[in-house]
């Protein structure tokens, strides 16, 4: 397997024409000019991500500190898990994106994932203010530890971790393409999973301060999937040998794999006993997802129907989508971006 070499961070000899730019194996001089850049969508992508920009702590969360302890035991067990859940899987892309990053030859892209990784740190930060004022330390501490000791949240992370790990042992093309998929199948499968119970949360007028973390946190994860679905499809150019069919054939079985995981964890962590869900809802939801993301990747549909969003679940994307919703609960603050209107999930 073709071994992916470490960029150099002082490289005098490197390429200077953009047209002699690659997203992988190039030979780049780390010289960030946001005048010429290869890839036209990058600009866009840049601003839309930097006009995103919030701070946790100007949600109220009084409200969720006063409804937390008296949540149905069904919710509040949810609550805790899924939490757990997305908080680990903020702190591994914080961990993972530099590693990603030191490999990527594209200097526009590597601005990008720089705000990825920031804004990942903010999620990070959001978890922890949410479990901080909601909950007494000892239920901090439960909470935020659950992913080592429940088998079905362990396994979940591993089979992420794992693909992230594999590229950490030995830098080849095939890994890093593991990489970048499982990162495509956490940022458009695995987060949107969990959002959804938040928003359900919001259907039944509960925890309206998470409610609202997790929209700003979902208006940033539809940027990052946006920009690794990108990343792929300047790859199947420039890298054709990465997309052969036994190459494509992977992808979709780790999305189909990532998904499978997903319906089972609805299964076990919402269940038929949370008002307003249920595990077939759950289970069309996630089958829709899959088929969305393959879609994105140019590959086959995963699940046979599932085209289209489930009407039993709409609700979702209205709740996600911040050009749809104008103002908070407490301060009507403004929640569509500042200067550009926010990405839609289209893909």
């Amino acid at each position: 397997m073709t071994k992916l070499v470490k960029k150099p961070l002082f490289n005098p000899k490197g390429d200077t024409g953009v047209l002699d730019r690659r997203m992988i194996g190039g030979n780049t001089t780390n010289l960030n000019d946001f005048n010429n850049m290869k890839y036209a969508w990058v600009s866009g992508w840049y601003r839309q991500a930097m006009n995103n920009f919030w701070i946790p702590e100007e949600i109220n969360l009084a409200p969720d500190k006063k409804q937390y302890g008296s949540l149905p035991a069904a919710d509040r067990r949810a609550y805790d898990k899924i939490l757990s859940f997305l908080i680990f899987l903020d702190s591994i892309q914080t961990a993972n994106l530099p590693t990603v990053s030191q490999y990527i030859t594209a200097n526009e892209v590597n601005l990008c994932l720089s705000i990825q990784i920031f804004q990942e740190a903010l999620h990070s930060q959001s978890y922890s203010y949410m479990l901080d004022t909601i909950c007494e330390p000892q239920e901090r501490d439960q909470v935020l530890f659950q992913w080592k000791d429940d088998e079905h949240l362990l396994q979940r992370n591993t089979f992420i971790g794992e693909q992230y790990n594999r590229f950490q042992q030995e830098q080849t093309l095939e890994n890093f393409m593991r990489v970048i998929v499982a990162n495509y199948v956490l940022e458009g499968v695995y987060f949107y999973s969990g959002f959804m119970f938040f928003y359900n949360l919001g259907r039944n007028n509960r925890m309206p301060g998470s409610v609202q973390e997790i929209r700003y946190i979902n208006r940033d994860e539809n940027t990052h999937l946006w920009l690794f679905r990108n990343i792929v499809q300047e790859l199947q150019k420039e890298e054709p040998e990465l997309f052969t069919p036994d190459k494509r054939d992977l992808y979709r079985d780790m999305i189909r794999e990532g998904c499978e995981q997903e319906i089972a964890w609805g299964k076990y962590v919402i269940g038929d006993e949370i008002e307003g869900l249920n595990s077939q809802m759950v289970t069309d939801y996630i089958q829709y997802l899959g088929n969305l993301r393959a879609r994105g990747l140019d590959l086959d549909p995963i699940y046979e129907g599932h085209q289209t969003e489930p009407d039993s679940m709409k609700w979702v994307s209205q709740y996600s989508n911040a050009n749809m919703i104008k103002t908070d609960f407490f301060e009507a603050r403004s929640t569509a971006y500042a200067k550009s209107s926010a990405l839609v999930d289209d893909l």
